[in-house]
């Protein structure tokens, strides 16, 4: 596998573990069954004719199960970010997921360049939002890189 191939199945892989995490977020999906489910019929399935990327699936499951996991932690350093007056229950369902990623891989993931990792949510949130969203994405990952990593 290439380097450019692998960075095309990590960027697949962290846009369907946002979206797995939306799902378990509004369905309480349980995790296993979430999993399963990405396995089988959305990483690199075609669905209603969109052909979905095929995803590095053991990373899909590193952040999926690592969110859910340590979600309270996360939560916990995401908060310490936002402006005052502002809570996670205030933000958009999806951005929430986003954030969520994006600081597992600062707080967990060593492998993952710092850089990467806040460059490749902010691809994310465009995919969902305008330049505004993103950059609110890039300064609360840019904040927790500065605590998580030296």
């Amino acid at each position: 596998m290439t380097a450019s191939s692998r960075s095309r199945q990590r960027s697949a892989a962290r846009l369907a573990a946002v979206q797995a995490l939306y799902q378990r977020h509004m369905e309480k999906t349980a995790l296993a069954k979430l999993l399963d489910e990405f396995h089988q019929h959305r990483l690199g399935q075609e669905i209603e004719e969109d052909q979905y990327e095929d995803a590095e699936v053991d990373f899909f499951d590193d952040v999926v199960s690592g969110v859910a996991a340590r979600q309270d932690e996360i939560d916990e350093k995401l908060t310490e970010k936002l402006a005052e007056g502002w809570t996670l229950a205030r933000l958009d369902k999806t951005m929430l997921q986003i954030l969520r990623c994006g600081a597992y891989e600062l707080m967990a993931r060593a492998d993952v360049p710092k850089a990467t990792a806040i460059s490749e949510y902010v691809d994310v949130a465009h995919a969902f939002f305008d330049e505004r969203e993103a950059k609110f994405v890039n300064g609360i990952l840019d904040a927790v890189a500065k605590d998580v990593r030296d």
